[in-house]
């Protein structure tokens, strides 16, 4: 080293820059819900396609008894395998160690703790990914802590989460926007526990006006679990009992004869924007389109729909409407039913819908020319520009 080295003082001295660090994204699944394996499976296809050049990834799994656990980052681990979903307790690294986030908004520190042992932490977060489907997660009460944390995070915010899972209240935003929808009665806790036979002769009065099969399903369900076709009222109890074995709230619906269309709606900088539409075909091995059909077996929907340039737009039309009367952020999958008259009917819409490689949702943007990772990035840079707290 040279003398002129050795004397130069520490102010003139060049200090390498200080590498930037990458946005950290949680990628939070599993839950309590009965949809916990599904969320495992969506986790693995997110954390697939996550950028691991511009992004580091912390994956954060939450039990069936709501323990919040420190996983592997091994999505090729989290698939269905001989017709099982996978499950969050056999991913874990510890049976007993627990992931804390702060709910103090100044710090995004996430803490890990063993019983015994001093808590650890693991960094901060930057933004939350949630692939958390149905109650407990999906319903605006994960919302609500990344609120109070302080943390940004992908999807619908606290409103706009739970009207998304509460099938009667997301019924009752849409007609207040004129948006179409069907016939429908819904069965409170209170209504069922004590009278039921009065609850039971409204739903029988309820398939005399509008007529056998009904859809009995939890008010606050998804991926089509809990959810029976009933031809008469000799299976409406126990019809009832595996709705109310997902939710106390349950909902009875006619049959709606004609199409089922999807669509997908993605929030850009200058607003929603639909994707061409998906048709989910008659399902012949299944009575209706529920989860096996979905998940396990794979039932293909047309991409893009055969309809008509008319119908297109107006579908696409319905689906940014039912978006911005619920007050959704980021992105959202509406339901329609094509009826035998032409007219489109909104079933539901999914907030944080299926996002399996054969989900509808990541399928209609590659039609429409946003690829699964773009996708993935793209909700990932929506919700890091994003403040939490009121917007």
């Amino acid at each position: 080293m040279s003398s002129e080295n050795l004397l130069q003082s520490p102010e003139r001295a060049e200090s390498p820059e200080p590498q930037r660090r990458k946005p950290r994204v949680a990628v939070v699944f599993g839950g309590r819900s009965s949809e916990h394996g599904i969320s495992v499976v969506t986790a693995g296809a997110v954390m697939r396609a996550i950028d691991r050049t511009k992004y580091d990834v912390l994956p954060i799994g939450i039990t069936t008894d709501g323990r919040w656990a420190l996983t592997a980052d091994e999505p090729e681990r989290m698939a269905i395998t001989d017709r099982k979903v996978p499950d969050v307790g056999l991913l874990t690294e510890s049976a007993e160690g627990s992931v804390v986030l702060s709910v103090d908004p100044g710090s995004r520190e996430v803490l890990y703790s063993e019983p015994g042992s001093v808590p650890k932490a693991l960094g901060e977060v930057d933004v939350v990914f949630p692939v958390l489907h149905g109650p407990y997660g999906e319903d605006g009460t994960l919302q609500g802590l990344l609120e109070l944390s302080g943390v940004p995070y992908v999807g619908a915010g606290v409103l706009a989460s739970a009207v998304g899972q509460d099938k009667e209240y997301m019924k009752r935003v849409f007609l207040s926007f004129g948006l179409p929808v069907g016939p429908y009665e819904v069965v409170r806790p209170r209504e069922w526990d004590n009278a039921p036979a009065a609850a039971r002769k409204r739903i029988v009065d309820f398939a005399g006006e509008h007529g056998w099969p009904l859809f009995i399903k939890p008010a606050r369900g998804g991926s089509s679990m809990g959810i029976t076709k009933v031809d008469s009222v000799e299976g409406l109890d126990e019809a009832i009992e595996e709705a109310r074995r997902h939710d106390p709230k349950f909902l009875v619906e006619s049959l709606l004869r004609g199409r089922e269309i999807e669509c997908g709606v993605l929030e850009f900088e200058d607003g929603p924007r639909a994707s061409v539409p998906a048709e989910i075909p008659p399902v012949t091995a299944h009575d209706f389109y529920d989860f096996e059909a979905k998940y396990i077996d794979s039932a293909a929907g047309l991409v893009p729909a055969p309809l008509t340039e008319e119908q297109t737009a107006e579908v696409r039309r319905l689906a940014v409407a039912a978006f911005d009367a619920v007050s959704c952020e980021g992105l959202v999958r509406a339901d329609f039913f094509l009826t035998e008259d032409g007219s489109f009917v909104i079933n539901e819409i999914n907030t944080l819908p299926g996002f399996t490689p054969i989900s509808m949702y990541p399928r209609m943007w590659q039609e429409s020319g946003v690829s699964y990772p773009e996708l993935v990035d793209r909700l990932i840079q929506a919700a890091l520009s994003r403040s939490t707290g009121l917007r």
